[in-house]
């Protein structure tokens, strides 16, 4: 099939278009719900899906993988090790980087890792992490898979796929003081709840949406998966173009979706609505304006995760803390999503500022957001976190409770003490 028609065909989605274009076969365009086998761009993995793939790759006698440019290693889920047993899944990721000569990221989380160093527009990029999602920001097609698909990614670098059907968000307006990417999120999946988006394609789309930062859009197409997002993207722009010019990184391939194509659904945001939300315990579709639970004890506030760890967010934070202080009593937990991040923070004074305001800066990783160290929750204790779950136990003890929120609102409870309208500082 000629490339150019596909790209330019007006009744063909985002997804239709890519996976069309990345089938092995060539046996026509693939509509939503059609089956392909597409070749893939990248296949990353971290250390709490990568011992198994590595384990199944062995079982299905791998000797190498397909391509060793195309496969990511990242240990980021529990950095530096906290136990014996998981040291030695480290080693075993760090043994067979070495045998099969990939490269292995420590100490970063994974979908900034590709945010900053891979995706480009037209890849299609799969990880063995639900929020691979995140790289819809750049344009490209992006989704999580399980341990043991990895593994067979490995060997042939390809996977079959069916084409998702679509859901397009337009998000219209101003932002209002005090609500960012994390607020229109929460909005969208109290639109759609949290398996409204199953086995979708969601295109942000509008107005707001092309004034975003690259780090607000990988905020929204993390939370998609929320919904149950196959994937999630916000097309090719000047804001992405000027990134990628930063970056020194040139797209594969720009794909936009048709005008005429057919979608499941349209879901409308007007900005100048909202307020700052939370998703309250225990789901993510458990949404609240902040106002409703306002004053709300907390315990610990977190900020980082693949949502919220990102510069921008420190910047937020700081502007919030400056000249403020932790209520005392709370622990606020500040971890960078990667060495980048931590080092630019640095650099501008951001983690000293936050310091003396009483926070407790990490090293970069995933930390707190998954409950396996650096801030884990006790039995009744209670979270604001801008990370991206709050499932029974997901911070730690089950008898805990999260609530997810922006990092403006997190900084600005954890000042007061319990939940706030980060609008007061602003």
């Amino acid at each position: 099939m000629e490339l150019s028609r596909i790209l330019n065909d007006e009744g063909l989605t985002f997804a239709e278009k890519i996976i069309t274009i990345k089938q092995v076969e060539q046996e026509g365009v693939k509509r939503a719900g059609e089956i392909a086998i597409v070749s893939v761009d990248l296949a990353a993995g971290q250390d709490g899906t990568s011992p198994l793939a590595i384990k199944a790759f062995k079982e299905m006698g791998g000797i190498r993988v397909w391509n060793p440019n195309k496969v990511l290693l990242v240990i980021d889920h529990t950095y530096p090790s906290s136990s014996a047993q998981i040291s030695n899944l480290h080693k075993l990721m760090r043994n067979f980087a070495r045998e099969q000569r990939l490269r292995l990221v420590e100490g970063s989380i994974i979908h900034q890792v590709i945010l900053e160093e891979y995706a480009v527009p037209g890849m299609l990029i799969l990880g063995a992490d639900s929020h691979t999602t995140t790289h819809g920001a750049l344009g490209a097609f992006a989704t999580g898979i399980g341990s043991t698909e990895l593994a067979a990614v490995w060997l042939e670098g390809r996977i079959w796929l069916k084409t998702p059907s679509t859901i397009r968000v337009y998000v219209e307006g101003d932002l209002p003081k005090g609500v960012y990417a994390k607020d229109i999120s929460l909005s969208f999946i109290s639109q759609v709840g949290a398996d409204g988006a199953n086995y979708k394609s969601v295109e942000w789309r509008g107005e707001t949406i092309s004034k975003l930062s690259i780090a607000s859009r990988a905020t929204l197409c993390n939370m998609s998966m929320e919904a149950g997002a196959k994937n999630a993207v916000v097309e090719y722009d000047t804001v992405t173009e000027n990134y990628l010019k930063e970056a020194g990184r040139e797209p594969m391939m720009i794909v936009r979706s048709g005008r005429d194509a057919e979608i499941d659904d349209e879901i409308h945001i007007d900005c100048p609505k909202l307020e700052p939300l939370v998703a309250a315990p225990n789901r993510v579709d458990n949404v609240k304006s902040v106002v409703e639970v306002e004053g709300t004890p907390i315990d610990q506030a977190f900020i980082g995760s693949c949502t919220n760890g990102r510069l921008e967010d420190l910047i937020e934070v700081a502007s919030i803390l400056r000249g403020r202080k932790v209520k005392e009593g709370v622990r606020l937990i500040i971890t960078p999503a990667s060495r980048r991040v931590y080092r630019e923070a640095l650099k501008l004074g951001i983690l000293e500022l936050l310091f003396e305001s009483g926070a407790i800066i990490t090293n970069p990783t995933c930390g707190a957001c998954v409950g396996s160290h650096l801030g884990i929750l006790g039995e009744g204790e209670v979270a604001i976190a801008s990370s991206n779950r709050n499932f029974i136990g997901r911070m730690g003890d089950p008898k805990s409770k999260v609530y997810l929120a922006s990092p403006a609102t997190v900084a600005a409870s954890a000042v007061k003490g319990y939940i706030t309208d980060p609008r007061v500082f602003l």
